[in-house]
């Protein structure tokens, strides 16, 4: 990035700063992780994929959903980088990626929740929930 000269001086050495900030690029490649997990649907098949493999009958099954929906999601989640698929058979089975962003994403997503939803909080503490 080229040096910036700021027309008003605050004290702040926001220039050096600048200068050895990511791109726009880079910061695109983490908006992208983000927007998939956007949509809630996807967020709970990721969440639940961070929790063990499963193929999309099952995923199916415990999300409520069709098949193609499921599948759908799950496109996208691998298009991310963000889960994996192994073939045994007939039957592909679909895990969380054994990566920093995947683990990460769903260190995030549980302390999220942890926060924001009620019952979550409840579940940490040993409640009814």
């Amino acid at each position: 990035m080229p040096p910036v000269h700021l027309p008003h001086r605050h004290g702040q050495p926001v220039e050096e700063f600048c200068a050895g900030a990511p791109s726009v690029r880079d910061f695109q490649a983490v908006a992208d992780v983000f927007r998939q997990l956007g949509d809630a649907t996807r967020m709970r098949v990721f969440w639940l994929l961070c929790h063990g493999e499963e193929c999309v009958i099952n995923i199916s099954a415990l999300m409520e959903m069709s098949s193609p929906a499921v599948s759908h999601h799950l496109r996208l989640l691998k298009a991310a980088g963000l889960i994996v698929s192994r073939r045994e058979g007939k039957e592909v089975y679909y895990r969380a990626a054994a990566s920093d962003t995947a683990a990460m994403l769903h260190r995030a997503i549980e302390e999220l929740m942890s926060m924001v939803c009620p019952c979550a909080r409840l579940r940490r503490r040993g409640g009814n929930g």
